[in-house]
């Protein structure tokens, strides 16, 4: 696998969509056409996908287009601040990789304050007596979802932002709470857990985008080799780091048998058939974080295995096909942050240091 050449293809085939969907914010596509997230669902939790690719070819090539597209998606989300009821956790996923990445690279002032906005939101979410930051809204006072190790760098950067430790503390007690109710002693995980707002207790385990209760959700484990991978980086806490390589040695251990290439859920039965290459493309980007050459070489395997369902034509919008939302979901379609992991595990493996949470 040439990744020199891989990203001369995603660059020849991304500089030309980045000018089509220029007035979008895509979720997935229909025949080869980007949908538009700006119009249709401005709180979206997938809305900083497109504006975080934008930012990772801006800083892999240069490339003004990059720069203007990523910033007009920013400034559409900010009509999503005017909608509270429709933000939760998700705020890292949207904010960090948009806004955070423009105002760490060009200090921009309003972008800062997008990120701020973000930050904060997120850490009202926390529980002081649970000792979590609650995921979702509605009546799911206790719930927290693997998801949220991805979105609380967000808060490490706020911290160093602020020169407040208080976000830091908070993104802290979270992971340490994370680390002990999600990751199973075989290192795969659970989706979501109920706690007890009062206290923190384990109530309840759901299959949540899985196939049932203990099953194991292949995304949802590449979230947790990746956000605890993060979290390891932005403390130097070490356990975060043995958290990362169980949740991986797991990961791993099931893709092996799959040609690398992740099932939507590994404990599911083996019919229907059903796979999801952002699973995989989240994990090779966690995966190079851990530098070993064992999980290095997993994961250059799996996004060599990815290739075979990249589309690189550059008229059509997607780029890494065969993504699937949820087990009990839609199957087998381009999804953007599919894109945004399969990009930056690219942009890593061509010498890029650049860290975009």
């Amino acid at each position: 696998m040439n990744t020199t050449e891989i990203w001369q293809r995603i660059d020849e085939k991304l500089s030309r969509v980045a000018l089509r969907s220029m007035d979008k914010i895509p979720y997935t596509a229909d025949n080869g056409v980007h949908d538009n997230k700006a119009d249709s669902d401005i709180t979206w939790w997938t809305n900083g996908f497109w504006p975080g690719l934008m930012w990772i070819m801006y800083v892999g090539t240069g490339k003004e287009v990059y720069r203007r597209a990523a910033e007009r998606a920013e400034e559409k989300l900010d009509a999503a601040f005017k909608n509270y009821d429709g933000l939760h956790h998700d705020v890292g996923f949207m904010w960090h990789i948009s806004s955070g990445v423009n105002y760490r690279l060009f200090k921009g002032g309003d972008s800062r304050l997008r990120t701020l906005y973000a930050a904060d939101l997120l850490a009202a979410r926390f529980n002081p007596k649970g000792g979590f930051i609650r995921s979702w809204n509605d009546d799911h006072l206790g719930w927290v979802i693997i998801d949220s190790m991805m979105n609380i760098p967000l808060l490490y950067w706020a911290a160093k932002e602020h020169g407040d430790p208080r976000y830091e503390y908070i993104a802290r007690i979270h992971a340490d709470k994370v680390l002990k109710s999600h990751i199973r002693p075989d290192g795969s995980v659970n989706h979501i857990v109920s706690l007890d707002p009062n206290d923190g207790h384990v109530i309840e385990t759901f299959g949540g985008q899985g196939y049932g209760v203990g099953s194991s959700w292949s995304r949802g484990q590449a979230w947790a080799i990746y956000g605890f991978a993060l979290s390891y980086i932005h403390t130097g806490d070490e356990k975060y780091l043995a958290a990362a390589k169980k949740a991986a040695d797991y990961f791993i251990s099931c893709v092996e048998k799959t040609g690398w290439v992740a099932r939507v859920d590994f404990r599911a039965p083996d019919e229907p058939k059903l796979i999801d290459t952002t699973a995989s493309a989240i994990a090779a980007c966690g995966l190079l974080e851990l530098g070993e050459d064992r999980y290095v070489g997993a994961a250059r395997e799996t996004l060599s295995s990815l290739m075979e369902y990249c589309d690189f034509d550059p008229e059509t919008d997607p780029l890494l096909l065969m993504g699937s939302e949820a087990y009990y979901g839609r199957h087998h379609m381009p999804i953007i942050y599919g894109d945004f992991f399969f990009t930056e595990a690219i942009y890593k493996l061509t010498g890029g240091k650049f860290l975009f949470w």
